[in-house]
């Protein structure tokens, strides 16, 4: 039984080729499943998303306490929206924490701490007569109200970016910083009366007071008027067409000044440093806090994803089952334009290896049809909705049942690896010994075309093993699409069944209907879609008459029983492989 705490083992290279969180192609979210299901608020939702995603539970009451909550809000769209208001403005909590606790967090930084434990009290009266999940996480949210307090009372509002920029203690915080903003202020206002009293003494109406960082505060006149000036004014520099000077009361007043500023931001500093390192004491609230408002995030996403796009709930359940009807591909369904795309059915059960006995559902569904047919489409599809089911997210489906999965494995493409020396080959290999050597009988596994990177006999002998071991050893349920037709014979096997992607040929056409029906293919259509291509008509033409030729000389397979399992053995090149999982 699975123990709380535990997650879905999903590696690197499934997460690649099922598209978890970013395209292959463009490095981008859009287009993956993470770029689906994210409609959260903040950033540190969004991170935890991706985590759900990564990483799904294998604990069936955990599961349905996230299903539970889903459904709540996506019953309840009036407290789905006040919760997207309130999460709004949250922020990045967590990366703000962090700066905190770094010693880098600036009067903005604090300020944005203020503002997400400001919305504290109004989430916790918006979960009032919530259920589940949601009632737990109200009852243990912490309103922090004295923190959102501390800070109020001790920042203006609108911070700035850097601390040296100063002007951000609020007024009357502190009594000793308000004395010294008073002094500096009320210096310039003096110095604006001391302006307008000499140019009523001297009679120089374009005399005025002017400062720089070298010689301080001066007074400014034309040489024009050299003969009005005082002899009390003592000159202090020479400039095109002026004279600056001083005086003993500008002198005095400027060390006033520029003295009361210099404390004043001082002061300023002492009282940042004080109110962070009263922010950093509750550093543990603040993280509870935050993993608190990243969840509500993520389960408001998914509510407001799965109403939306009328999802469904998945059904979860402890058997070994995985049975879809009307499943539909969370991605495409986003990109095509509503409607077009064709919903389709699935049911896979695990099976005991030592057992022969056909079962009603089978445990291996081989998938044959032509390319751009939909083959890898339906295998993906039922992975992803494993995913977001353990997940705790309704799926695009019309009935889900989802026997858990402990670990996912899908093979869907592979490149050169020319970097480090690997071919195509050599790393579709040593990804199907990786899913070989770790799938359990719970597992789920996906592959799409084991064995087309070698020749068309050994491909076949290797397609055809592995999915006799996938049978007869493991039991784990399993979706394999290939091109090789005479795996349809496999179906001899009790847990192997074959389903196909279904194409109509018009005219010499191929008419792509994407239904995935029961039955094997009886033509790949490779001439066909190489047509379609705009291969040269003279190449069609020679590619049809070798086909012929090819057709009457089809090795078989050979259906025999595979021999008992075997205790697992390390393969003498394991070293070498283990280099490319």
């Amino acid at each position: 039984m699975w123990r709380p705490g535990q997650r879905m083992e999903i590696d690197e290279a499934t997460r690649r080729s099922l598209e978890l969180v970013h395209v292959t192609a463009t490095g981008r979210r859009d287009g993956s499943l993470a770029g689906v299901l994210d409609r959260t608020q903040s950033p540190m939702g969004s991170r935890l998303l991706v985590e759900w995603i990564f990483a799904p539970l294998v604990d069936q009451a955990a599961i349905d306490l996230r299903l539970d909550a889903v459904a709540e809000i996506k019953a309840n769209p009036s407290l789905s929206k006040q919760l997207i208001e309130q999460l709004t403005g949250v922020g990045d909590l967590e990366r703000l924490t962090s700066r905190v606790m770094s010693g880098r967090a600036g009067p903005r930084d604090l300020e944005r701490i203020g503002h997400a434990t400001a919305i504290l009290p109004d989430v916790i009266t918006m979960l009032s007569g919530c259920n589940g999940l949601l009632a737990d996480l109200r009852n243990t949210l912490d309103p922090c109200t004295d923190i959102c307090q501390r800070i109020a009372t001790t920042l203006r509002d609108g911070c700035p970016i850097v601390a040296r920029d100063g002007g951000f203690i609020r007024p009357q915080f502190d009594p000793q910083y308000d004395e010294l903003v008073e002094m500096a202020s009320g210096g310039k206002a003096w110095i604006t009366r001391y302006q307008a009293e000499q140019i009523e003494r001297t009679g120089i109406a374009s005399l005025k007071v002017g400062f720089n960082r070298v010689f301080g505060f001066f007074l400014e006149v034309s040489r024009l008027h050299a003969a009005k000036i005082p002899t009390d004014y003592v000159r202090k520099q020479t400039v095109k067409n002026a004279e600056r000077y001083t005086t003993p009361q500008l002198d005095q007043r400027q060390r006033e000044v520029l003295g009361a500023e210099e404390e004043s931001l001082r002061r300023e500093l002492e009282l940042l440093e004080e109110l962070r390192s009263f922010v950093a004491e509750h550093r543990s609230r603040l993280d509870r806090v935050t993993d608190i408002l990243a969840t509500l995030d993520v389960l408001v996403s998914l509510a407001e994803v799965a109403g939306a796009r009328g999802w469904v709930r998945p059904e979860i359940t402890t058997d070994d089952a995985l049975i879809i009807t009307g499943g539909r591909h969370p991605i495409l369904e986003e990109l095509l334009p509503a409607g077009t795309l064709v919903a389709n059915n699935l049911s896979l059960r695990s099976r005991d290896p030592t057992c022969q006995t056909a079962a009603a559902d089978p445990t291996i569904l081989l998938v044959t049809g032509p390319n751009m047919g939909g083959k890898s489409t339906f295998i993906r599809q039922a992975a992803l909705i494993a995913v977001m089911a353990q997940a705790g997210s309704f799926v695009p489906a019309t009935f889900a049942r989802v026997g858990i999965v402990d670990r996912l494995f899908a093979r869907i493409g592979a490149g050169d690896d020319l970097a480090r020396g690997a071919s195509t080959f050599l790393l579709e290999m040593a990804q199907t010994a990786r899913i070989l050597n770790r799938s359990t009988q719970r597992s789920l596994v996906i592959l799409d075309e084991v064995g087309r990177g070698t020749s068309t006999y050994d491909g076949l002998a290797i397609a055809q093993a592995v999915v006799e071991h996938l049978h007869s050893t493991i039991g784990c349920r399993t979706l394999f699409a290939t091109h090789y037709l005479q795996l349809a014979a496999l179906d001899k096997l009790s847990g192997v069944s074959n389903v196909q992607v279904l194409v109509k040929q018009h005219r010499d056409q191929l008419v792509f209907l994407h239904q995935v029906v029961p039955g094997a293919a009886d033509k790949s259509w490779g001439v066909h879609v190489a047509q379609l291509a705009g291969v040269p008509a003279d190449v069609i033409d020679r590619a049809r008459s070798l086909l012929l030729e090819f057709e009457g000389n089809e090795t078989a397979v050979v259906v025999s029983p595979p021999p008992p399992p075997a205790k697992a053995k390390r393969p003498a090149a394991a070293d070498q492989l283990s280099l490319f999982e």
